[in-house]
């Protein structure tokens, strides 16, 4: 009993680690890392990484909690597919917020196109939530998946060892996801390949 708690423990501090709005800077921290903008100045990357942190984590995390706390939900309530669509609301909202400002800043196309690529995750999410409970976690790092294969296209290098790392997370975080009964293995498998196949599509293509 003590064991099963222990792994239940686990599952949710990972699950907490990895939350789905921390797309946006793993790939502005990939972009300004190991693309050509890392000669950019540190404070102009610092600029925008809080700027993406203040629109894509803190704002959309601090207005779930309050809708949360207002429908007096758990949780695990909040979880159930039917209450989703607000919190997916939310988020998509802030992420769009972020992007016209970054588009009224005229910050350079890479740094916005992810934005789009995790916003294009959220609302492909969202619509896929209104008749099946996709996870949005396994979203959130296939789309990390998905824009490391659109810059490896775009900038030539090999991205196979830091998919097999991204592939892994993902395996963890699908378990501890099903761990949690949150959701079954098919919806984490199907999260991870509509977040990965929806940032390549938007970061190539749009």
């Amino acid at each position: 009993m003590r064991q099963r708690q222990q792994i239940i423990m686990v599952a949710r501090v990972i699950s907490i680690l990895f939350t789905p709005f921390y797309l946006p800077i793993i790939g502005l921290i990939a972009l300004f890392t190991f693309s050509y903008m890392n000669i950019f100045p540190w404070s102009y990357k610092l600029q925008v990484l809080i700027m993406a942190y203040l629109f894509t984590i803190l704002l959309p995390s601090l207005l779930i909690h309050f809708y949360r706390r207002h429908q007096g939900w758990s949780l695990i309530e909040l979880g159930q597919r039917k209450r989703r669509m607000v919190p997916y609301v939310l988020s998509i909202v802030s992420y769009f917020t972020c992007i016209y400002i970054m588009e009224r800043l005229h910050l350079p196309h890479f740094i916005i196109s992810i934005l789009i690529a995790a916003l294009m995750v959220q609302i492909i999410c969202a619509l896929i939530n209104v008749w099946w409970k996709i996870s949005t976690h396994t979203a959130a790092i296939g789309g990390v998946g998905g824009a490391l294969f659109a810059f490896a296209e775009y900038m030539g290098f090999n991205p196979v060892w830091w998919l097999c790392l991204i592939f892994l997370v993902a395996g963890i975080l699908g378990t501890c996801r099903m761990i949690l009964r949150q959701h079954s293995l098919s919806q984490v498998i199907g999260g991870f390949w509509v977040g990965f196949f929806c940032a390549a599509f938007a970061i190539l293509f749009i």
